[in-house]
């Protein structure tokens, strides 16, 4: 276990690399423990942190991911029907796209070849809200058991919501010409310096889409780290609170932003005594009911549908999120 703490401390949490911005902050003559050194030493070493990680893991995720294109995830998906068929779409959407937005034309695609809707929401879901990345970067600024806890309650949301869009039978509430879009048929197969290619254009590409997002969200992770008082946090949002999950959910769902952009202001949140629960409503509710991939998503689905669909994931979200404030103490 020693060892494997060095090395989590060394490899995903960088502890060298902080105290080495640390140096730099007092080499310009800035206390680190004062609060305009210490937002200078936390910004500039979440934002090489998290683009260090970034572009290591998408890399990787993407080569993995380029053996399971579209074509190749309806054939798996193909035929399954029931809990197993969810289980295993909520899976498949780890490897897919880092955003709900881009999972979108994938939803699409299943609809169109005739996957059940229970299947095609629990991918819809799972896609945007975990992925292997967030594992590994979840790990690294807090600990292992919660990044698993984490992608475990995010699967319990994907399968449970498209389970039970699926037992309302609602297939007559996507919209017509989802099911008129021609499917294409089997996937190319690539040889590994296409894959290659394929792994590093994700990353210039991905990363080209979140950094905006990432600076904001360590921007403003560094603001609430050192310059807003922890009473004023906890009156908010304490765990006391039984209003801080929903009120955490509801500032999430006008946000658009990847997982990756969220974790700095949920490490600064949990660090002023939010509870965890809340900071996982928060997540999940950024990146499953942002406004934008709602606006998408009316697109393709009728009102009664899009309805249903927020307010399964709102009470999937709402539920995990005080489940896990009431045993925050189990993780921190």
């Amino acid at each position: 276990m020693s060892v494997f703490g060095w090395l989590n401390d060394q490899f995903l949490r960088m502890t060298w690399l902080n105290d080495l911005v640390g140096q730099g902050v007092v080499a310009l003559g800035l206390d680190p423990s004062s609060r305009l050194g210490g937002s200078v030493q936390f910004f500039v070493y979440d934002v090489i942190k998290i683009f260090l990680l970034l572009s290591i893991l998408i890399f990787a995720i993407s080569y993995v991911q380029s053996h399971f294109p579209p074509e190749r995830t309806r054939a798996i998906l193909g035929g399954r029907s029931g809990l197993g068929a969810n289980t295993l779409a909520a899976l498949l959407g780890t490897l897919t796209p880092f955003c709900s937005c881009s999972s979108i034309p994938l939803f699409i695609g299943f609809t169109a070849a005739g996957l059940p809707l229970a299947v095609t929401f629990s991918f819809l879901i799972s896609s945007p809200l975990v992925d292997l990345a967030s594992v590994i970067l979840l790990a690294s600024i807090f600990s292992w058991p919660i990044a698993m806890a984490y992608v475990a309650v995010g699967l319990v949301v994907a399968i449970v919501g498209g389970t039970v869009i699926g037992r309302l039978g609602m297939e007559g509430q996507v919209a017509d010409f989802v099911r008129t879009v021609p499917v294409t048929g089997e996937a190319t197969t690539m040889t590994l310096s296409e894959r290659m290619v394929y792994a590093k254009d994700q990353v210039v590409e991905i990363v080209h889409r979140v950094w905006l997002y990432v600076l904001i969200g360590v921007g403003i992770g560094a603001a609430i780290h050192n310059w807003v008082p922890a009473d004023v946090i906890s009156a908010l949002l304490g765990q006391d609170k039984w209003w801080s999950v929903p009120v955490a959910v509801l500032v999430g769902i006008p946000m658009y932003a990847d997982i990756f952009g969220t974790l700095p202001i949920a490490e600064a949140l949990v660090g002023k005594g939010v509870g965890l629960g809340t900071v996982l409503a928060f997540m999940m509710a950024v990146t499953a009911l942002s406004l934008p991939s709602l606006i998408m998503l009316k697109r393709v689905v009728r009102m009664p549908l899009l309805v249903t669909f927020t307010g399964v994931v709102t009470a999937g979200i709402l539920s995990i999120g005080l489940i896990f404030n009431a045993v925050t103490h189990w993780f921190i």
